[in-house]
């Protein structure tokens, strides 16, 4: 689909935000891959750096959707599908700060499965918003976004898989309480993407 008549390359634009999601998901998995506790703290701030680079985006995308008069698709599914998307990294980061909070010092197993299903997650979604601009004609995008729920299942899986683990091998109280509210937040991340796909969905569904 051609840019509308002032240039606003929407589709474009939802294809950067989810770009900064990528790049918050391989951020967290690198992190955890190569934790030392000691350097979260560090961590923090370019997480948040790759955070507030989305919400720039996102504001920039609002500010050409205020002077817009005629959008390639309705006004309402942009915006949502713009915070949607937004959620997506606000919810990676969200992870980096749980930990840091808790004070985890050891990286469970699990975690690190769940970097990849959260990265697998946002590299499927990006591929959804290249192709988003075709939505009227694409074959593919339906196939694409059955994708992105199939990882979030894997997702749901690997948080049951997880919390099993952890409440029959776990001693500790105060870890198993962290890294319940942790497994809790890796899963919501794989949750966010889904809800951008669904949003993708029915835009298809309206336009049919």
């Amino acid at each position: 689909m051609p840019k509308n008549a002032k240039g606003n390359d929407y589709f474009a634009m939802f294809a950067s935000l989810v770009g900064v999601s990528c790049q918050a998901a391989q951020f967290l998995s690198d992190t955890l891959t190569n934790y030392d506790a000691s350097k979260l703290h560090d961590a923090l701030p370019q997480m948040h750096d790759i955070e507030h680079g989305a919400d720039v985006e996102k504001h920039h995308l609002m500010e050409k959707l205020v002077k817009e008069f005629l959008p390639p698709i309705e006004r309402e599914d942009i915006i949502l599908l713009a915070q949607a998307v937004d959620d997506v990294t606000d919810k990676i980061e969200d992870v980096l700060i749980r930990m840091y909070m808790f004070n985890i010092t050891v990286i469970r197993p699990h975690a690190l499965q769940f970097c990849q299903v959260i990265l697998s997650c946002c590299q499927a979604l990006q591929e959804v918003m290249n192709e988003f601009h075709n939505f009227r004609r694409s074959t593919s995008l339906p196939k694409l976004i059955i994708e992105v729920n199939r990882l979030e299942e894997d997702g749901d899986q690997l948080y049951t898989q997880a919390m099993r683990e952890l409440y029959t091998s776990g001693s500790d109280p105060v870890e198993i309480i962290s890294w319940t509210e942790t497994y809790h937040y890796l899963e919501r991340c794989c949750d966010a993407c889904e809800e951008v796909a669904n949003i993708v969905e029915s835009v298809m569904m309206k336009n049919a």
